[in-house]
C-alpha cells in the first residue's frame, strides 16, 4: 500500500524537524497507539513506554522512509515490533489455536451452522434487537458507548487487537492482517466473534433498561 499523495508534505516537514507537526502528529495518533499496545503488553506504564519509543523511533527512521505504505500504516508497524521485542507478553499459537481461543462469547446456537447457506450468520429467529431511536436515544446513547468500551476491555487480547483496528482506527482488512501477522479468514473470525461480544453486551444492557 503506497503512501498517500498527501502526506507528502507531511513527510517532508518530519524529515525537516518540524517540532510543531511531529507535536500535531503525536496529539493525533498517541491515544490509538496506546490502545494497540495495551493489548501486547501487562501494564498501561510499558505500553506508554513502547509509544514513546514508538515516537523515537520514527524520528530515527523518517529519513529512510519510502513510502511503500501510509505513514499510519508503518507507525504502528514499528509500534507493534516494538512490542513485541518487549518479551512481556507472546502471541498465542498458530491461527487455528488462536481461532479456538475465540469462541464462547455468545451462543452459537445463535448462528447458522457449518453447511448451512450463510453458514455462521445469525439465525432469523436470533436476530440482534435494533437500537433504540427515541428522543432519549442521543443521551442512551452516550451510556451505549461507555458499555461497548467495557466490553471491548473484556475480550480476549486477538479479538480486541481486531476490533479496535478495523471499528475504532479505521484499519481495513488487509492492513490488520499485515499488522497482526494473521490470516483474512482468521482475522474474519476475530472480528465477528468480538462484534458478536459487544453487541451481547449492549442487547443485555438494553434488556434491562426496558
Amino acid at each position: 500500500m503506497a503512501a498517500a499523495p498527501d502526506e507528502t508534505a507531511l513527510i517532508a516537514a518530519l524529515r525537516a524537524r518540524d517540532e510543531a507537526v511531529f507535536a500535531q502528529l503525536v496529539d493525533q495518533h498517541s491515544p490509538a497507539l496506546l490502545r494497540v499496545a495495551r493489548g501486547y503488553v501487562s501494564s498501561r506504564e510499558i505500553a506508554e513506554e513502547v509509544v514513546q519509543e514508538t515516537w523515537i523511533a520514527l524520528l530515527k527512521g523518517i529519513d529512510k522512509f519510502e513510502g511503500r505504505s501510509s505513514l499510519r500504516t508503518w507507525l504502528f508497524t514499528v509500534m507493534i515490533n516494538i512490542a513485541k521485542t518487549r518479551g512481556v507478553r507472546e502471541r498465542r499459537g498458530d491461527d487455528a489455536e488462536i481461532a479456538a481461543f475465540t469462541g464462547g462469547t455468545v451462543d452459537p446456537a445463535r448462528f447458522r451452522p457449518a453447511g448451512q447457506r450463510w453458514a455462521g450468520h445469525w439465525k432469523s429467529s436470533e436476530q440482534p434487537s435494533p437500537f433504540p431511536d427515541t428522543p432519549e436515544g442521543s443521551v442512551l446513547g452516550r451510556e451505549l458507548v461507555d458499555v461497548a468500551r467495557a466490553e471491548l476491555d473484556k475480550l480476549p487480547e486477538r479479538q480486541r487487537q481486531v476490533v479496535t483496528m478495523r471499528d475504532m482506527l479505521g484499519f481495513d482488512s488487509g492492513e490488520v492482517c499485515e499488522l497482526l501477522d494473521i490470516s483474512v479468514a482468521n482475522q474474519r473470525v476475530l472480528l465477528h466473534r468480538g462484534r458478536a461480544a459487544v453487541r451481547k453486551a449492549l442487547e443485555d444492557y438494553l434488556a434491562g433498561c426496558a
